[in-house]
């Protein structure tokens, strides 16, 4: 027998794939079968069944798909963090407090473009001669390499010895300093990969968004590190 509907209620309108693709389309050119149904592998999106097994989705399930393709283009978030996102979104947990804005990236990549042989950095930042290979051999600069076999380092490779010099006058050797090069290529790894597709159609506008987006999330990251082991040798002291 079949469900009665009761007078007045709305009729939920529901969709093939094919039309959920139609429908979406035009904002999304590069949408397509095979990526909605990804989406349902990742658990992002949850259509319910016919009774052929055919997939139907409803208005609600469209205006996920919309929101997890805007997330993806427009923020280039991945799809683990837009799961979390809908997760809080659905348990009415979205937080309201819109994140602080970053630094410009003309600010942060900013260098003067001044090239220092061994002998100058090592007199401007008070590292020996001798301190100054050991750190290059540790990999904490990365100075450029002359035809002639000389080294030139940047200014930033004169704030990194300057720190450096720091650390060392304190008791530490080079080699100790070997998980700061390596948590670094972890971060700036880590980093990369929110603009990867981005850096893969070079173009002004993708370069700018590139450069944005890693100039805030660094930023975020070394205040984040900073603070955690502050906090940490706060804890040490207490003790």
């Amino acid at each position: 027998m079949a469900e009665l509907r009761a007078v007045g209620s709305p009729v939920k309108r529901t969709h093939t794939i094919g039309e959920v693709i139609n429908l979406l389309r035009t904002e999304f050119p590069d949408v397509s079968v095979s990526k909605i149904r990804f989406l349902e592998t990742q658990g992002l999106v949850r259509p319910d069944r016919s009774a052929s097994g055919y997939r139907i989705f409803t208005d609600d399930d469209i205006q996920r798909i919309e929101y997890i393709l805007t997330e993806q283009r427009d923020h280039y978030l991945p799809l683990k963090v837009i799961k979390s996102k809908l997760t809080a979104w659905e348990h009415g947990e979205e937080s309201p407090v819109a994140p602080e804005s970053g630094p410009p990236p003309e600010a942060y990549f900013s260098s003067s473009g001044v090239s220092l042989s061994s002998s100058e950095i090592s007199r401007s930042s008070g590292l020996s001669r001798d301190q100054l290979d050991e750190i290059v051999g540790e990999g904490l600069l990365a100075p450029r390499q002359l035809p002639d076999g000389t080294q030139m380092f940047t200014d930033a490779d004169l704030q990194i010895a300057r720190a450096v010099h720091r650390l060392l006058s304190r008791g530490l050797e080079p080699r100790h300093l070997r998980p700061l090069r390596l948590s670094a290529e972890r971060q700036a790894d880590l980093l990369g990969q929110l603009v990867a597709p981005l850096l893969r159609h070079r173009n002004p506008d993708n370069q700018r968004r590139s450069s944005e987006i890693l100039a805030d999330t660094a930023q975020a990251s070394a205040v984040a590190q900073e603070t955690m082991v502050r906090s940490r040798l706060r804890k040490l002291l207490e003790h």
